[in-house]
């Protein structure tokens, strides 16, 4: 699909269809081609909407909240991970899908993300039990159980090019993998995204959002910074940008004004900015930074030059193929679209 960059203006966002699910969704995501947007929601559904009609198709087979989905390349299949632990292989585009596997339990606790290799190959589980897990995506065979990880594994992404990947867990260590040796490269920090709660005695942090840079050269986590009650949820959205070839920190994008909740989407446009997607007490909101030089000395913090005020708390983003819709799974249960660009 077309990239459409000059036709982007952040500034003229608007919103565009809107389809009502029976309970609050807590992710989504384009499949590759863009004909549709896969949601999860907390009735245990997957759902599957036509981006053109609103049709929407129920996957049923999880027992509890589903918040990963991902594709394969071409977008034949959409695999699932849920709350249950389990990870199930779908048909995207069938009449009636059906599972086509299920891994049960593929997690001990909650699997909280899934990323497909850039050639189809490999899948990659992140869950409660502190493990990665690698899975042969043609036949569902567990191919490596990583360990390393000290707390809960939030979120997980591979590099574009160049054959590794990462993985953020609740104290915001991030450890870049070697896909084909099953191997750990290093360790790298988005540190403030993360804060142990002294009243509470609790953790708070991990990565609620994770992207590469399109050409691979920065890696961004989102999050919550400047928390004062674990509890609650009670912080600011944040943004952690990262050098890949150094592992240093470039810029720490947040908001102008210290609105109450946590990035919980991000995605890098190729029109010279990034997205960021909060949802908390403070309401649904799009961010929008500039993009960072990379092999930049010393990290900025930068605040957004735009932002756009949502209808109700966001819980996942994801950029369509077409780079001028977005789409939004809302906590009152909407899926909404939004379009960046001037209305027609």
């Amino acid at each position: 699909m077309p990239q459409n960059v000059h036709q982007t203006e952040p500034e003229q966002t608007h919103a565009g269809a809107q389809w009502k699910h029976a309970r609050p969704l807590t992710a989504c995501r384009f499949d590759p081609n863009g004909k549709y947007v896969f949601t999860g929601a907390e009735d245990n559904l997957v759902t599957r909407w036509d981006t053109a009609t609103g049709t929407a198709t129920p996957l049923a087979a999880h027992d509890s909240w589903v918040r990963a989905i991902a594709f394969t390349p071409g977008g034949d299949t959409v695999i699932t991970g849920g709350y249950d632990g389990r990870v199930i292989w779908w048909p995207a585009a069938a009449d009636k899908p059906e599972p086509l596997r299920k891994v049960e339990p593929a997690h001990a606790g909650w699997v909280r993300a899934l990323a497909v290799s850039p050639d189809g190959s490999r899948l990659v589980s992140v869950g409660n039990d502190n493990l990665v897990k690698l899975w042969d995506v043609a036949d569902g065979r567990l191919v490596a159980e990583l360990a390393g990880h000290e707390s809960h594994v939030y979120n997980v992404a591979f590099h574009p090019a160049d054959g590794t990947f990462v993985t953020c867990d609740l104290k915001c260590v991030l450890k870049q993998w070697d896909l084909a040796a099953g191997t750990p490269r290093r360790d790298l920090t988005a540190a403030a995204l993360h804060k142990y709660d002294t009243t509470f005695r609790a953790d708070i942090g991990g990565a609620r959002s994770i992207a590469f840079a399109r050409d691979g050269k920065q890696f961004a986590v989102g999050g919550m910074t400047n928390c004062s009650n674990a509890f609650a949820g009670i912080g600011n959205p944040a943004v952690i940008v990262l050098d890949w070839e150094t592992g240093k920190p470039l810029a720490q994008f947040e908001g102008k004004e210290k609105i109450n909740g946590t990035a919980w989407g991000l995605r890098q446009h190729p029109g010279g900015f990034w997205i960021g997607l909060s949802g908390g007490g403070g309401g649904g909101w799009f961010y929008f930074w500039k993009d960072v030089p990379t092999g930049a000395a010393d990290m900025q913090k930068a605040a957004e030059y735009f932002k756009f005020k949502l209808p109700d708390s966001g819980r996942d983003l994801d950029l369509h193929p077409d780079n001028l819709r977005l789409a939004v799974a809302h906590a009152d249960g909407n899926l909404r679209l939004y379009h960046l660009h001037k209305k027609a």
